[in-house]
């Protein structure tokens, strides 16, 4: 009887680890590249500064906005991609962010 409930006590605690398999946390090569959180953006940084603290948005939109009285400026979208799996706010880690360019400086954050 003990070694069925052994045997079970492996499966189990095998199954539970490769469940978690899929989540890669940086390494710190890129935690250094990519600092978590976005609390260093400022507004007027260009696109290269914001690429070097953040990395690659996810998503590049050109989006009209009639409230600055402007045609088309350029949207970064970081997706949020840890969401509840992170306990504290790890900047884009945890929510999605939206980058706003008019030309090539920051001109607006949204979270």
């Amino acid at each position: 009887m003990s070694k069925i409930l052994l045997k079970g006590i492996f499966i189990a605690a095998f199954l539970s680890m490769a469940g978690c398999a899929g989540i890669q946390p940086p390494n710190p090569v890129e935690v250094l590249k990519h600092p978590l959180g976005a609390g260093s953006l400022k507004m007027g940084m260009s696109k290269e500064e914001v690429e070097s603290r953040l990395g690659k948005p996810d998503e590049v939109n050109q989006v009209e906005d009639s409230s600055i009285g402007k045609g088309s400026r350029e949207e970064w979208v970081y997706r949020g991609k840890y969401g509840a799996l992170v306990p504290i706010d790890a900047g884009y880690l945890s929510k999605t962010k939206r980058l706003y360019f008019d030309g090539n400086n920051l001109t607006h954050i949204k979270e």
